[in-house]
């Protein structure tokens, strides 16, 4: 389905294109289970259900985890206080590559719960 993402980002054109893609490296190459397809009209990565969604009409990335508040483990850069959701956001490239541990350890935790 990397056909699919990579057209949507041909359309699409977001402003932050550099730094989304870079997000969506870390996330593909946290686990090899991770699969990308365009859900609600966005970027979605999935394995066993929808982990986190891109939101590109920000000026800077903000990723929606739909059930963030169940994945095991302690991620402070995972925020919110909803019962269900978390974000986690970031400014430019020099942020994201500060978060990128914490971005893998985030899908990684998804990962393993899921298929546990």
């Amino acid at each position: 389905m990397a056909g699919e993402v990579d057209d949507w980002f041909a359309r699409r054109q977001p402003v932050m294109a550099e730094e989304l893609q870079r997000v969506r490296e870390i996330i593909l190459e946290a686990d090899m289970r991770v699969t990308e397809t365009i859900k609600w009209q966005t970027p979605t990565f999935v394995f066993k259900g929808n982990i986190v969604s891109c939101n590109p009409a920000k000026k800077f990335v903000s990723l929606l985890f739909h059930q963030g508040a169940a994945i095991p483990g302690d991620h402070p850069r995972l925020e919110g206080d909803t019962p269900t959701a978390r974000t986690m956001r970031f400014a430019d490239l020099s942020e994201i590559e500060a978060g990128a541990d914490d971005l893998r350890a985030v899908i990684r935790a998804w990962c393993t719960w899921k298929d546990g």
